[in-house]
């Protein structure tokens, strides 16, 4: 029984202190303004996603566009008369008046493998003043090799 009306008593309270109407207004207004926030949430991803994909069809059309350019300065270098004249001295052998052509025998496999032999030696600065101050002294203000500097050795 005690039960009962404690129950009853709960009913009663929250029936009239919290469903009232005011608070059911306030409650409607919330869901109506999460359901807003949550459309335009909605809303602005979608654009977001089609603002990327657009710019990606921008990159991908200025990529074109320079790739016809370049074609077409290719086109007109392959039409010019500079590239049909180098193109038949190489190809046929042809050469302008005065000129004389030099044929070269192939290189002997000696030749080859003194070329593959020989190697250019690249000094490196002694590593002790590789990064020292006076070094970048140098570099900065271009004194060089002069009086003030030094070596260590």
């Amino acid at each position: 029984m005690l039960n009962k009306i404690n129950i009853r008593r709960l009913y009663y309270r929250v029936r009239h202190d919290y469903l009232t109407r005011e608070n059911m207004l306030v409650i409607v207004a919330l869901v109506i303004a999460a359901s807003w926030v949550w459309g335009s949430l909605t809303v602005m991803q979608r654009n977001y996603d089609l603002q990327r994909e657009l710019d990606q069809e921008r990159q991908q059309l200025t990529l074109v566009q320079l790739q016809v350019a370049n074609e077409q300065l290719q086109q007109n270098y392959y039409n010019s008369s500079e590239y049909q004249e180098l193109s038949a001295r190489e190809d046929l052998g042809l050469a302008q008046p005065g000129e004389s052509l030099l044929v070269l025998p192939p290189n002997s496999q000696a030749a080859i493998n003194a070329d593959k032999t020989t190697t250019t030696a690249v000094s490196a600065p002694p590593s002790e003043h590789s990064n020292s101050l006076e070094l970048w002294f140098n570099f900065l203000f271009g004194s060089g090799n002069k009086q003030g500097t030094t070596s260590a050795k």
